[in-house]
């Protein structure tokens, strides 16, 4: 049997994550010991401005001098929920390097220094984990590193961003339009004052590399991933999905191909049978497919308060029993590979491309010339007729590479009889 023992760590930053940290960690606190084995106590909490006064959390754990959390012996887990890069980096590396384990949810730092990171605790045998740094309260961390280790993971397709599955949500089902959408999400407290991280795709293209890194054990950083947003979407391209029986979502999208690792977030229109069709409203999903394990989807709350905090507290309860049984630094960088990120230009997708052409003879035969000449396939087109002497076309694509699509939609542009090109969305 081990002896009693307490375990203390600090936690830096006491925001919406790091505020819903504490209060869990006083939830749990009565059953840390038969948890983990050892009862947590948070000793230090490294804020901005110490003489703010903040509800339900005991004032002479507060502190803004994070020497004292890094030169404290007694602290052996730093819990770092401050998000952005710096002072994050720095002060999660000083950690690290002085032999503290280290549990964070900063997908921003793990999705560019994710390896400087992880190297660092490998030479101090720490522990480094990220649960809370993709998805929220969704376990997918783990048991893509644990869990399903003895799968190749062929392809994980993921909607991690709860903010642009709201909007596409109330879009679809609602009626609402991209702006009234976005204001609702905003006034719900969905997304940010300034949204750009959300709606662009950076958000979830961080998320997308570090799923990649660990699913295909090789090293994926952010500037690797396609980034494409949803600002483009219209209530045209909802109603077009409708008849073709789809939803459209913003995918985060990896997949091992014989030619290189692909990596990119963009819209994308989902069959209605589709599991991740029916994830709805800020709710996240993760879907991926494994050689032995077939089909896996992984469903929840992907951010706020509480089901960020179950993510770091179940890094911190793991941490925690690795320092009870002397095993800490057990798990550590899996990307032991060197498989290249292939050129998005080089990736092959499905297109629904829509577009508004002079209502003439010829027209149809013009496009399909031009698409042809880039091996480009038509599977179906839908032909409405619009006012003003023009007809809206949706043209939807058998598999092609992004180059050779985007060259003919160039050519497609130049054509006199184009009169717009209203939207490109890939299928899935």
């Amino acid at each position: 049997m081990h002896e009693r023992k307490r375990i203390k760590a600090a936690l830096l930053g006491l925001g919406t994550v790091g505020g819903g940290v504490y209060k869990l960690a006083e939830r749990q606190k009565n059953e840390m010991e038969q948890k983990a084995g050892a009862e947590l106590e948070i000793a230090k909490i490294l804020v901005r401005d110490k003489e703010k006064v903040r509800e339900g959390v005991r004032t002479e754990l507060l502190t803004d001098n994070w020497t004292e959390i890094l030169e404290d012996p007694q602290i052996e887990i730093v819990i770092e929920v401050m998000g952005g890069i710096e002072p994050a980096k720095t002060r999660i590396l000083e950690a690290l390097r002085a032999g503290k384990h280290v549990v964070t949810a900063n997908k921003d730092l793990v999705a560019e220094y994710g390896r400087e990171l992880l190297d660092a605790a490998e030479s101090t045998g720490a522990d480094f984990l990220f649960e809370a740094a993709v998805a929220g309260g969704i376990p997918i961390i783990r048991p893509l590193k644990q869990c399903l280790a003895a799968n190749e993971i062929g392809e994980i397709t993921g909607i991690v961003n709860g903010t642009t599955n709201y909007i596409l949500t109330k879009m679809y089902e609602d009626g609402m339009d991209f702006d009234e959408a976005l204001a609702k999400a905003t006034e719900l407290g969905y997304a940010e004052a300034d949204p750009t991280a959300d709606i662009e795709g950076y958000d979830a293209g961080r998320k997308v590399a570090i799923m990649a890194s660990i699913a295909f054990r090789s090293r994926v950083v952010f500037s690797d991933v396609y980034t494409e947003g949803i600002t483009k979407i219209s209530a045209r391209d909802i109603l077009y999905a409708k008849e073709f029986g789809c939803v459209i979502k913003l995918v985060g999208r990896a997949r091992n191909t014989r030619g290189g690792i692909e990596a990119a977030v963009y819209p994308m229109m989902i069959p209605e049978d589709h599991p991740l069709a029916s994830v709805r409203d800020s709710f996240n999903a993760v879907f991926l497919h494994g050689d032995a394990v077939d089909d896996v989807m992984f469903y929840g709350r992907g951010a706020g308060e509480f089901p960020t905090a179950s993510a770091v507290m179940g890094d911190v309860i793991d941490v925690m029993r690795d320092i009870r049984y002397n095993c800490t630094g057990r798990i550590s960088c899996t990307c032991y590979r060197d498989t290249p990120v292939k050129p998005f230009a080089e990736a092959e997708n499905q297109f629904v491309l829509r577009m508004k052409v002079e209502n003439r003879p010829g027209v149809l035969a013009s496009i399909a010339g031009v698409l042809g000449a880039h091996q480009v396939s038509i599977s179906k087109v839908v032909q409405k007729i619009i006012t003003d002497g023009a007809a809206e076309l949706v043209i939807v694509t058998d598999a092609v590479k992004e180059m050779a699509f985007g060259n003919a939609l160039e050519d497609l542009k130049e054509l006199e009889i184009t009169r717009e090109i209203g939207n490109v969305i890939r299928e899935y």
